[in-house]
């Protein structure tokens, strides 16, 4: 079984929200990846970015201009 990590859940209103913090990342570096919102968090879209928490400061600041819903730290299985 894997080890569950703290990680860091960011929720969007609509798909096409999550796509751009997915473009966002990638054109910074920043570690994570769009997947399913875990059942511990609710959400208009079904789809979230996740990244360790280690990463928390370098997705904030990718966040800046994007809308977002919430940012949560949760115990999750990043695959």
């Amino acid at each position: 079984m894997r080890e569950k990590k703290l990680m860091l859940v960011i929720t969007f209103h609509t798909t096409a929200d999550a796509m751009a913090m997915e473009k966002q990342c990638k054109q910074q570096e920043i570690l994570g990846r769009l997947a399913p919102v875990p059942r511990s968090v609710t959400s208009d879209c079904g789809i979230a970015w996740c990244a360790p928490v280690t990463e928390r400061e370098q997705v904030e600041r990718a966040l800046t201009g994007l809308e977002y819903d919430e940012i949560y730290e949760v115990y999750e299985v990043y695959l």
